[in-house]
């Protein structure tokens, strides 16, 4: 039987020097697979925590290229405390050219992409993802290329910022069943709109999770079985009424559905 090694491969840039050690790394170990899962654009420890759930999860690895301090720091505790390997490509390295040279590290992801036309438009993509976050400003339901539909923790943010990534510019909405969701959902191509939904075994975990990062206790009603099927049931009806497409995300990566996402969007254009 063929033994597969899951492997995450965080940064907060792309992703792709990770990517690239792993699959030689990997090599060494044929016939061995090497299931890469990347989770690029990571900005805040909240995107840690749920790389670090998924893997701990499918009892995979991570291998990080974070050049921000903080970020490397929290998945390095994260991974201590949840039981998940994590190992540090860029950060040793880094160190090791700081005192050989003298000089601090500039800190910014991404340096190695050359600044274009191309680098600019995806920078106005994520601006638009940072400014139409959970439904801030719902006109930009009207604006955006993409509108994510879904209840809390269905990666609706990670999905925006890394379809940013991509040029798309992404709005989000999360439905809540006390809320009325904004006219503007209804006023717009369904084609448009991607609904995310999600087994409930696994959102009462992500929940949970949550929840103790956050220093409260998992028996909050946020994370409750009943709270948690009444969210998704009342997600599917609104869904239902959009005619939208609805993709489950549960155990898939960030990059996964994504893919999903903007191979449906090609699709219909």
């Amino acid at each position: 039987m063929e033994q597969n090694l899951i492997v995450y491969v965080v940064s907060d840039s792309a992703g792709e020097t990770g990517e690239f050690v792993v699959r030689a790394a990997a090599a060494q170990f044929h016939p061995i697979h090497a299931d890469i899962r990347r989770a690029p654009f990571i900005q805040d420890v909240s995107a840690l925590e749920r790389v670090i759930q998924r893997a701990k999860l499918t009892g995979g690895i991570i291998l990080f290229t974070l050049v921000i301090p903080e970020l490397r720091e929290a998945l390095i505790q994260l991974g201590r405390t949840q039981g998940v390997e994590c190992i540090d490509l860029l950060g040793p390295l880094v160190e090791s050219l700081e005192r050989q040279t003298g000089k601090s590290a500039r800190q910014e992801p991404g340096l190695n992409h050359v600044l274009d036309a191309d680098y600019f438009r995806k920078v106005d993509a994520v601006e638009f993802a940072v400014k139409y976050d959970d439904a801030r400003d719902t006109t930009g339901v009207l604006k955006a290329d993409i509108v994510l539909v879904g209840v809390s923790r269905t990666s609706k943010t990670p999905l925006s910022m890394y379809l940013a990534h991509k040029k798309y510019k992404v709005a989000n909405v999360p439905l809540v069943p006390e809320l009325k969701p904004p006219k503007e959902l209804f006023e717009i191509r369904k084609d448009k709109i991607i609904g995310l939904t999600i087994g409930v075994p696994y959102l009462n975990i992500i929940r949970k999770e949550r929840l103790k990062a956050l220093g409260l206790p998992d028996s909050a009603a946020y994370a409750a079985t009943t709270r948690i099927e009444q969210e998704l049931a009342y997600a599917e009806s609104i869904m239902k009424q959009l005619d939208c497409t609805i993709i489950d995300v549960s155990f898939r990566a960030v990059e996964e559905t994504a893919s999903l996402i903007m191979e449906r969007i090609r699709l219909q254009n």
